[in-house]
């Protein structure tokens, strides 16, 4: 699978690790960046082109990394098309595929262990969209807002 993807400084240790670990994994990687450390970095610079990335490439993946994740989410979700999810657990991982059919995982490197952020990473990757009717109605009122800016009907 080609997974993009895009940290700050407070992810910049973890995404290199990832890197490593998804091409062993037999991933097809494309690091957005940073190259090098820089305390002063902007995730929105490297998140932002993690998902274009995705957005551009139907059938990718992405993942965007910072220190609590929070910043990298919400620059990952004013791409058209990407659905970014923050994850901190492996159930919120695989929820956010099965339910959401999120193209983006956010994590917090500052929040959990390597060991930990890896395994969320894995089991995103690993588990596909459960495309049941409910999920991809609801995945659809969400784009028809995002494109025309439509509200879905109140119950």
């Amino acid at each position: 699978m080609r997974v993009y993807i895009g940290a700050d400084h407070a992810g910049y240790e973890f995404k290199n690790h990832l890197v490593s670990w998804l091409k062993d994994h037999g991933h097809e990687v494309t690091d957005c960046g940073p190259f090098v450390y820089d305390a002063e970095d902007d995730y929105p610079a490297f998140c932002l082109r993690a998902a274009e990335g995705v957005a551009d490439d139907p059938g990718s993946l992405g993942v965007v990394i910072g220190g609590s994740g929070n910043g990298e989410q919400i620059s990952a979700n004013k791409v058209r098309g990407i659905r970014a999810a923050l994850v901190w657990s492996e159930e919120t991982a695989k929820l956010a595929r099965e339910h959401n059919n999120a193209n983006v995982v956010s994590v917090g490197a500052r929040m959990h262990s390597t060991e930990d952020a890896t395994r969320f990473v894995e089991a995103f990757l690993a588990t596909p969209f459960s495309g049941a009717e409910r999920h991809s109605r609801r995945i659809a009122q969400v784009e028809t807002y995002e494109t025309i800016g439509q509200l879905p009907s109140l119950p």
